[in-house]
């Protein structure tokens, strides 16, 4: 480990950590010195993961605290939670999401359509509302939020999606020049197909797989510690001067 990736001291707050992108992003952080909150839906796996990341980096690592990001009473609590344990908030990754629908977006259905913007744009927002103030008091943090290169493209899939990834690219824009005052940083990350347990409608099949791969030019899905590395990168000092910003991360298939 180096200065510029140094996250010892720090606190994390991991949303969707229980499994996929966020599960390797804790995992990840944990290593590089950070002490990391686990949280999904369901208690039970967080407190899985807390416990093993406690196994492998040393007792008091990780805590599990369960927050669904449709319950604004539960995000709340997730961030009440943390400040009472460790009393600060230096990184903030926003990455648990939902998509319940696919199809064209002609063919969505209102309810569908709210709770994709709810669970992936307004959820956002909120955390970041709760997490910031002590950000801003102490004029350092990083808020990192996992969007997808779905919001740069179109899809007759996954269009409702891909709209409130979009969004989360702007979210991230627009509180990067609020905050950038007091030296909170707010970017993205813009995964391509990465093997989740989220994504697994999208490269089960194997023709569907077979397709997709031949236009990427590593000819291959992503792996979710892949994305990890990113994650320590924007809540490191190593990414000091970046904000605002979209990082792909996608294999090339977007060039």
């Amino acid at each position: 480990m180096t200065g510029l990736f140094d996250l010892s001291g720090t606190v994390a707050i991991v949303t969707g950590s229980s499994r996929g992108i966020g599960h390797a992003a804790a995992v990840e952080l944990a290593r590089h010195g950070a002490r990391v909150v686990i949280s999904s839906r369901k208690q039970d796996a967080c407190d899985r993961v807390a416990a093993a990341i406690d196994a492998e980096f040393g007792a008091g690592t990780a805590f599990a605290q369960a927050a669904s990001i449709s319950d604004k009473g539960a995000l709340e609590r997730l961030v009440a939670a943390t400040l009472d344990r460790w009393g600060r908030i230096d990184t903030l990754v926003c990455n648990a999401a939902s998509n319940p629908y696919y199809g064209p977006l002609a063919g969505i259905a209102d309810d569908q359509f709210r709770k994709i913007l709810d669970n992936n744009v307004l959820s956002n927002h909120w955390l970041i509302q709760l997490a910031a103030p002590g950000m801003r008091d102490r004029r350092s943090g990083s808020i990192v939020i996992v969007s997808s290169i779905g919001g740069l493209r179109g899809s007759n899939v996954i269009g409702a999606y891909n709209v409130s990834k979009a969004a989360d690219f702007q979210l991230a824009r627009n509180y990067a020049v609020e905050y950038g005052p007091d030296n909170v940083r707010v970017n993205c990350i813009a995964p391509g197909l990465i093997r989740t347990d989220f994504a697994r409608a999208l490269w089960e099949d194997p023709e569907r797989i077979r397709a997709a791969n031949e236009q990427v030019p590593l000819r291959r899905i992503g792996e979710a510690h892949e994305i990890a590395g990113a994650v320590v990168y924007l809540a490191s000092p190593a990414s000091a001067f970046m904000t605002g910003q979209a990082m792909v991360v996608d294999g090339g298939v977007t060039i």
